[in-house]
């Protein structure tokens, strides 16, 4: 391939990463994975200034738009938790090391549920800049988002319940499984469904429209990066202790046949090649 052409390759899919809701949700995913004990001040601090550097390349990338809902909610959030952590006491401050994962988490939940409530699921303001403005009151469109919005909110709801279990039942909040494989996981799975689903729906109006193009990415396309997630994590059990010699060594395997597997399935054979 051209150099030129692999720059402009580049560009676009970075573009298309700026213009997701996935750049929106950066600043709680930081907030969720790096916070915990001495860390409080380190997982605002760069949650905040992510926030800060969405909104500011927003307005750059798109000069004129109003704020979307995320961006206000990033920008609010994680400075009130940095003025409250820099005010708070001793006590406050622990507690703030123990818990700010899963409050940040559920935040993010009662978001997206408001977002839904509302009418105006958060993702639907990013997809309405990749989409002509006549399709942006198209049920197939809508509910795309509506189910997107209410993926991320699921795995962020996934994420504050093992948290707070690994806090409260546990008492552990750096337990391995809790407040790190659990978590990563399901935000994982959010980004995944966020690139394989929209794919699915154009498939979908494609094959009802008769109008030729890719055929319906496999469930199998979406859930291979979960797969290979099996083993890094069996290689963190082993190394850091996280449960027997066998369960890491299981993890590896099960990881490495999986991804296999899910590459060779029936659906990605044929059809995946005949593009």
């Amino acid at each position: 391939m051209a150099p030129g052409r692999q720059e402009t390759t580049t560009d676009g899919r970075l573009s298309q990463f700026l213009d997701s809701p996935v750049i929106g949700m950066s600043p709680w995913i930081a907030m969720s994975v790096v916070v915990g004990q001495g860390r409080y001040e380190l997982a605002v601090g760069i949650a905040l200034a992510l926030a800060v550097a969405i909104v500011i390349m927003g307005r750059i990338r798109h000069p004129g738009t109003s704020f979307k809902i995320l961006e206000v909610a990033d920008v609010v959030f994680f400075a009130v938790m940095a003025v409250i952590g820099a005010v708070a006491s001793a006590g406050t401050h622990r507690w703030l090391e123990n818990y700010s994962g899963e409050i940040s988490n559920i935040a993010l939940l009662v978001i997206a549920l408001g977002s839904m409530a509302i009418r105006v699921p958060f993702t639907v303001q990013y997809a309405r800049e990749e989409v002509p403005r006549e399709r942006w009151h198209d049920p197939a469109f809508l509910r795309t988002n509506y189910y997107i919005t209410g993926v991320w909110g699921a795995a962020f709801g996934v994420a504050a319940i093992a948290g707070a279990f690994g806090d409260l039942v546990l008492h552990n909040p750096n337990n391995l499984w809790t407040g790190w494989v659990i978590q990563i996981a399901a935000i994982i799975v959010a980004l995944q469904f966020t690139h394989w689903y929209p794919d699915v729906v154009r498939a979908r109006v494609r094959q009802e429209q008769n109008i030729p193009g890719p055929p319906e990415p496999p469930v199998s396309s979406m859930l291979i990066p979960l797969a290979g997630y099996l083993t890094p994590v069996g290689i963190v059990v082993l190394a850091a202790g996280g449960g027997p010699t066998w369960l890491g060594v299981a993890l590896i395997v099960v990881g490495v046949l999986l991804v296999r597997s899910l590459r060779h399935t029936p659906a990605d054979g044929p059809a995946a090649q005949s593009r």
